[in-house]
């Protein structure tokens, strides 16, 4: 009888203990973006991200936009532990110093670092890391293929394609390398003009740079500016040129004219990592990264496209990507 209650109490212990060192659901998400929503691009692909963990988990969730306002960037820290979010995802360009501090002094939350790499001293923050090269690779052997098609209404003679940058940046950068490889994997001679607009928030300067472009002969313009590449689309269209989108599908935004989108697919890296942490696989301070492989990024081939362009230049489109994939072409990194 003795040996019987002790056995039943150690397998009880035993069970107590597993279970209280599984996967807890964390109950409060916050998003932290250091831009607004509604861009149509980035930060809006990171919600969709966000809105699915709150309708799939039943949790709550919460955004914070900074809108570009460096003094918002401690406040929206501040507020994020002060709502006791469990795990906060935050977009930090800016303020990178500030998220380690909090990093540091708050380790027993979740902090997840999204599109650039940021190491605290006590490294625990994790960072997903795009790689931007390979789908802006994509982006440029879309470009490439168009600019040389002068079958297409309103391609010029002339091999030019462009790119607007909301800001030089490294990430911006790491797109207009990446872009610059693919249209050239296409055509050597093929030459890329970039423009930064120098803002990420305003379509009229967009709409400007794009049509400085067109006007010295580009054929097709990659937006790499958020809201500011909205400006980009629609001069395409009064242009009767073409464009390629950035981060969200946005081939429909204004059809005839967006080939395709470079998507980076933050919401669903975001909604990744936080299945990781549900389901226990998720370690601190690692660098995740997203590439065409992990489809953390890819093109949009849709409709859209199709209207444009044609089944065999789609398809070859998706034989570079496929290869890619495969690492049978190597895309060089931005450094």
């Amino acid at each position: 009888m003795k040996k019987g209650f002790i056995l039943f109490l150690t397998v009880g212990l035993i069970f107590l203990l597993a279970f209280s060192a599984g996967a807890v659901t964390p109950q409060r998400v916050a998003y932290i973006i250091n831009g607004g929503l509604g861009d149509q691009s980035f930060y809006d692909s990171g919600q969709r991200g966000i809105d699915r963990i709150e309708e799939e988990y039943g949790i709550k969730t919460t955004t914070i936009e900074c809108n570009f306002d460096t003094a918002k960037y401690q406040q929206s820290l501040q507020s994020a532990v002060q709502w006791n979010a469990d795990v906060i995802f935050i977009i930090s360009y800016g303020f990178e110093d500030l998220l380690k501090q909090y990093a540091d002094r708050y380790p027993n939350k979740i902090f997840v670092n999204i599109d650039t790499v940021v190491q605290n001293d006590k490294n625990t923050i994790t960072s997903i890391d795009f790689i931007e090269e390979e789908g802006a690779f994509m982006a440029g052997v879309t470009a490439g293929i168009v600019t040389k098609d002068t079958s297409l209404e309103g391609v010029n003679e002339e091999k030019i394609i462009g790119a607007v940058g909301g800001d030089e940046d490294p990430v911006v950068n790491s797109f207009i390398f990446g872009y610059e490889q693919g249209a050239h994997y296409i055509d050597e001679e093929i030459e890329v003009k970039t423009v930064y607009a120098g803002t990420w928030t305003d379509p009229v300067k967009g709409k400007q740079a794009a049509n400085q472009l067109y006007s010295q002969g580009a054929d097709i313009v990659f937006q790499i500016a958020s809201l500011t590449g909205s400006g980009v689309l629609e001069a395409a269209a009064e242009n009767g040129k073409y464009a390629i989108g950035v981060d969200s599908n946005q081939n429909g935004i204004q059809p005839g004219h967006v080939v395709t989108s470079d998507l980076k697919n933050v919401g669903d890296a975001i909604y990744s990592v936080f299945e990781t942490i549900v389901n226990d696989e998720f370690e601190q301070g690692e660098v995740l990264e997203y590439g065409l492989k992990e489809g953390g990024v890819g093109l949009a081939i849709d409709k859209y496209t199709e209207d444009i362009l044609s089944a065999e230049q789609i398809e070859r489109i998706k034989s570079i990507n496929e290869k890619v994939s495969a690492g049978e072409i190597v895309i060089e990194r931005y450094q």
